[in-house]
């Protein structure tokens, strides 16, 4: 369904705080008339305000979302609130993105509009006729996702680079894995999170671990997880019924793994407390994951020229045609690449190594499965900028210890973004002035 691509916690903020339209009352004296209020604010974000009208739109896009997933709905008003303070933590991170010098030109947007259009099979053309079809406002969608991207790219650059995993956390990491005689659980999860604010107050945290027991009550009484998450969770999946989908252990803060020891599946737990707040976790399944792994892997280089706001997309892909036309002359990639690549591997000729699958984003790994050996790809475009793909070599190879390294690398790092991005995000809303009015009538 294309509205999957929607961000259910996203609205775009109008102008008027509060419209007030007079209708000529058809059958009363000329000097009467009635008064609908077709908008208000319901709440006020630092400058910037969120209207009635907003709020009700989102709604009405996340009920038809859960209708069409078989998620209970969960009550008006419960809902309301709950993508109410998705709406603020949304603004909130706008407005920091764009004080801060985060942007996306319409370029960088069409250019992932034609994205998702590919990925659904279909043109951009045709995409916009179905959103359409489906009552979905095309240019409202298309800034939507411009705030995806900026949101996307303010977590890169406030969390994601900031993250180190040390080779002493990898080989402790490895060392916690080798009670699993060769494997590593899986957990398919559905959790609740209640976010307490930093520095909370004995009575905040008091009102919080209310808020979360009334949600396990209501589950223990028969009521189902995922519409209570809906209205419960402060977590970011929280409309998709708190679904985490699965995770290996090592991804799994302590206080799950602690749980789940003795869970079965279908199973809910209690009330888990960490640094950020309670929670609620169902283990939905488990499966033990072979470690041992053989993969074809790929040896290759790469020239990568980024896009910004001094290059153009345009710019960059004929600045790549040039290189392309050179390479194809005769001119030596690993010195190309050390003279114009703007990636880490410039230093070494754009070398990358051997690639196993997954390695790599889809878009790179596509093109550099297409490659024979010796061959150079035209340009390729991936989130990273326009990229020229030389395929070196190929083996089949038993990367079993290498690729736990690997993969213990990405767990980590994972595991530490997931856990500093709710901090971040946590700090960031309790800075900013919010000033709820949708009790106001």
């Amino acid at each position: 369904m294309l509205t999957m691509f929607l961000r259910l916690a996203c609205g775009i903020a109008l102008v008027n705080a509060c419209i007030i339209v007079s209708l000529n009352a058809a059958q009363t004296d000329a000097a009467t008339k009635n008064v609908v209020t077709l908008d208000r604010i319901v709440a006020i974000v630092n400058d910037d305000v969120i209207t009635q009208y907003e709020l009700n739109d989102h709604i009405k896009v996340v009920v038809s979302q859960l209708k069409k997933q078989g998620t209970p709905l969960p009550a008006q008003d419960v809902l309301e609130k709950q993508l109410l303070e998705r709406l603020i933590n949304d603004r909130v991170q706008l407005q920091y993105a764009k004080e801060t010098g985060v942007r996306v030109d319409d370029t960088q947007l069409e250019k992932t509009l034609e994205r998702i259009a590919e990925n659904n099979k279909m043109s951009l053309r045709a995409m916009r006729e179905a959103l359409e079809q489906e009552g979905v406002n095309f240019n409202r969608f298309r800034e939507e996702i411009r705030n995806e991207i900026i949101m996307a790219r303010l977590k890169e650059r406030e969390v994601d680079n900031k993250i180190v995993v040390t080779d002493s956390e990898i080989a402790n990491y490895l060392k916690s894995q080798e009670a699993l005689a060769g494997k590593e659980d899986e957990y398919n999860l559905a959790h609740i999170l209640v976010l307490v604010p930093e520095q909370a107050s004995p009575e905040q945290i008091q009102a919080k671990r209310a808020r979360v027991e009334q949600a396990l009550a209501q589950i223990k009484n028969g009521a189902d997880f995922a519409q209570i998450a809906v209205g419960y969770s402060d977590a970011a999946d929280a409309l998709q019924g708190g679904a985490i989908g699965w995770r290996p252990a090592g991804r799994l803060p302590t206080v799950f793994l602690e749980a789940l020891r003795s869970m079965q599946a279908g199973e809910v737990s209690g009330v888990l407390r960490s640094a950020n707040g309670f929670h609620i976790i169902k283990l939905l399944d488990k499966r033990g994951k072979d470690s041992a792994v053989e993969v074809q892997q790929t040896h290759a280089r790469h020239i990568l020229i980024k896009t910004s706001e001094l290059l153009s997309e345009n710019d960059a892909r004929t600045r790549m045609l040039s290189l392309k036309e050179r390479l194809d002359h005769g001119a030596d990639f690993a010195e190309l690449a050390r003279l114009q690549s703007e990636d880490g591997s410039a230093a070494q000729g754009g070398d990358l190594g051997w690639l196993a699958p997954g390695d790599t984003v889809p878009e790179f790994e596509r093109a550099m499965n297409t490659l024979k050996i010796g061959q150079i790809s035209d340009p390729v475009r991936s989130p990273f900028g326009w990229h020229l793909i030389l395929v070196i070599e190929r083996r089949n190879q038993d990367i079993t210890r290498d690729r736990q390294r690997l993969l213990a690398r990405q767990v980590l790092r994972a595991r530490k973004a997931d856990e500093a991005y709710e901090e971040w995000l946590r700090q960031l809303r309790d800075s900013a002035y919010v000033e709820y009015r949708l009790e106001d009538k």
